[in-house]
């Protein structure tokens, strides 16, 4: 495959395509405008805390990840989380209660009600829905699990995975898989137990039971190591000024040490944000570059604090916590961060990851920096019982985060298909495309990668 290809972006999306695409045989160009690798994966080390302030974290869901990673020599650098990390906790009228992960665990549990629990074993009897892609997760689980399920479970988990709003979010769209068991299997528990067999023939595993992993010196170890591998193929500090469209390939004008400069190339991707994309992309197609600049991306902050072991009121025996808007807190959750992964805090202390804002409560921005940090770390300190200041305090703030699914976003999905079959070359990927996560973002660029090789094939004459 002698074809030329160009990657636009360095996050995880666009360096994992372009390995794949180079063990190929594809000659690639990946073109960054910072001045590292990475994208929204970025780790620090400061006073002995390591600080990953964007993905801190991925779930091992398809083989395709474990295969990069012994291919760029990091595997022993790769590390899973500790078992203690299994335990995850809801707050619940001030109180951390822990999400029960079995039966007997959800019978015993104080997090729902007697009522609650007696309405889940309804859930099998609960017809199909009819509003199909244009419904919300909220309503998809109040639907078939009852209010007090979506407030205390559904609520917190999507502001812990998309720090989003369950009443925006699609079902479809957002969590697929969710809506598939109602879809293809009439409910969620019967759809549950089907879907296990299936999925091991494909070799996959569930985000539920998916082990999780970290690198010793954080996520960002995992682009800058493609990055490294790939060499010169990885042009740095490059600023895109303009794609044009010839009649045969694209041409790419960029920025870079000081000069422009422009590439040509067969086969052009882009991995890059879909706001940033829809500028680039707007003078191919106006009505693609409208889709791309649709999708909404929530301001999240996310604070890392340290504090001295002895100063901690509880336990840190488990992930984290997350709060349901129902308990009325400035914050969306907290990960124990020193409890999940090796060195992430200097000995005799401990290191947690918050996370503020998002569609849940993007107006709290509005508020001066200062006093949204006060009443986090007070909220956060009232909840670990702990009643001095942190020994560290950091922050990270991400104007435009993650993607939201929201309703409707089929429109989006169905718009960037046809972008592409109307496009021959051009291919559309990173996390606005079939998921959010560290794992979709592998399994997607594998799919690309195949995609990117048929196309290729049937432009060589099959050759």
């Amino acid at each position: 495959m002698n074809k030329k290809v160009v990657i636009l972006g360095a996050g995880i999306s666009g360096l994992t395509t372009a390995w794949l695409l180079k063990k190929k045989g594809f000659d690639v160009t990946v073109l960054e405008k910072n001045k590292e690798a990475g994208g929204a994966m970025e780790s620090i080390v400061e006073d002995g805390y390591l600080f990953d302030r964007g993905p801190n974290s991925g779930l091992e869901t398809v083989p395709i990840i474990k295969e990069v990673v012994n291919d760029i020599g990091l595997s022993n650098e790769m590390v899973y989380a500790n078992e203690k990390g299994d335990k995850r906790y809801i707050l619940r009228n001030g109180e951390l209660h822990p999400l029960p992960m079995s039966p007997p665990a959800f019978l015993k549990t104080k997090l729902f009600s007697a009522k609650a629990k007696m309405r889940l074993f309804a859930e099998p009897f609960i017809s199909r829905s009819n509003d199909g892609y244009y419904q919300s997760i909220a309503q998809f689980v109040k639907r078939r699990l009852g209010q007090e399920f979506l407030d205390y479970a559904i609520n917190p988990f999507v502001a812990g995975v998309y720090a989003g709003n369950p009443e925006d979010l699609s079902v479809a769209s957002a969590f697929p898989k969710l809506y598939e068991l109602e879809e293809k299997y009439g409910g969620l528990i019967i759809g549950t137990v089907r879907s296990i067999r299936e999925r091991k023939k494909r070799k996959e595993q569930s985000k539920q039971n998916a082990k999780m992993f970290s690198f010793v010196n954080g996520m960002q170890s995992l682009p800058k190591t493609i990055a490294k591998k790939l060499g010169e193929r990885v042009v740095l500090f490059a600023e895109i000024n303009s794609i044009v469209k010839k009649e045969k390939g694209f041409s790419v004008s960029y920025h870079n040490a000081g000069f422009d400069k422009k590439i040509e190339c067969d086969i052009l991707l882009s991995t890059l944000p879909a706001y940033v994309a829809s500028t680039l992309l707007r003078n191919i197609d106006g009505n693609l570059a409208n889709h791309l600049d649709a999708i909404y991306h929530p301001p999240v902050m996310v604070l890392y604090l340290g504090y001295k072991n002895e100063d901690i009121g509880r336990p840190l025996d488990g992930f984290g916590f997350l709060i349901p808007a129902k308990e009325k807190k400035s914050f969306l959750g907290a990960i124990w961060s020193s409890v999940l992964f090796p060195k992430r805090a200097p000995e005799n202390t401990a290191s947690f990851t918050l996370f503020i804002g998002g569609s849940r409560n993007a107006e709290i921005f509005k508020l001066d920096k200062e006093i949204i940090l006060k009443t986090v770390i007070e909220e956060f300190q009232s909840i670990m019982k702990i009643s001095v200041e942190p020994v560290y305090k950091s922050y990270r703030y991400w104007n435009k985060a993650i993607p939201q699914y929201n309703i409707g976003y089929i429109e989006h999905e169905r718009y960037f298909d046809e972008f592409e079959r109307n496009n021959p070359g051009i291919f559309l990927s990173g996390n606005y495309r079939g998921g959010i996560s560290v794992g979709d973002c592998f399994k997607n660029a594998e799919l690309v990668t195949e995609k990117i090789f048929k196309y290729s094939e049937s432009n060589n004459g099959g050759k």
